[in-house]
């Protein structure tokens, strides 16, 4: 269910990150350009600390996670994620994908990377992301102040743990 992106993925997913339901509820909302995905990229594929990884549901891309602290030596991972809101709407799969990438990340993240903690920042604004992490078994840890765009925006950190 999750990939490691590859080089014919990006268009793809700077199509998904850029849908305006997408960049309303990021941290960066401005539209991403060509060349700033393209650097982005560089830098994440040879970067040994971090993962980008495509969601497959029902065979087709639909999503992408990414991680990083893969290297930390505590094995607290950050994720985050976003989804091919367009077309998983068009196909009336929104919420089954969604709930199979988030089931999907977390194995992975404990599973395959060794994570002791995984964890995430979401706006507070964004009610059905912290109740699908709840649903998971995340729990806030924190809330904090953090500008976004210019403007400063609740934000809460959700965590979840396993092992010691």
């Amino acid at each position: 269910m999750l990939r490691p992106a590859r080089d014919a993925d990006l268009a793809t997913i700077l199509r998904w990150r850029n849908h305006p339901q997408v960049r309303e509820v990021s941290l960066t909302r401005h539209e991403i350009g060509a060349a700033e995905h393209a650097a982005w990229w560089a830098g994440v594929r040879v970067d040994p600390d971090r993962r980008v990884l495509v969601h497959e549901h029902l065979g087709q891309p639909c999503g992408v996670v990414t991680f990083s602290g893969v290297t930390s030596p505590d094995r607290a991972l950050t994720w985050g994620f976003y989804l091919d809101v367009e077309g998983l709407d068009a196909r009336r799969a929104l919420m089954p994908a969604w709930l199979s990438l988030e089931q999907a990340a977390i194995a992975y993240a404990f599973d395959t990377l060794g994570a002791r903690t995984l964890g995430g920042e979401t706006l507070a604004t964004n009610r059905p992301v912290l109740a699908l992490h709840r649903r998971f078994g995340f729990t806030i840890v924190r809330r904090y102040e953090r500008d976004v765009d210019g403007t400063p925006h609740q934000v809460v950190w959700t965590q979840l743990s396993r092992g010691t």
